[in-house]
């Protein structure tokens, strides 16, 4: 299966963290007040976007940092 084009490379480690954690999407929708949609996104790596309320209320809720959260893809 060919790897599908990203134009970013930005990588998100929100299942790491929640794994480590202990938590679930539905858990963390829930205390951060976004859509599990949006965190689904977010954590399959499909996001374009993301606004800094929602960066805000995740990282808060998971005891991270926005560097915690994302990463750059090496190339």
């Amino acid at each position: 299966m060919a790897e599908e084009f990203v134009d970013h490379l930005v990588v998100c480690h929100l299942g790491e963290i929640l794994d480590a954690r202990g938590m679930t999407l539905a858990e963390l929708s829930r205390l951060a007040g976004v859509s599990v949609v949006n965190l689904s996104v977010l954590k399959n790596d499909r996001a374009k976007a993301i606004r800094f309320s929602t960066l805000t209320a995740v990282c808060r809720v998971l005891g991270c940092t926005p560097g915690d959260l994302f990463t750059l893809r090496t190339i």
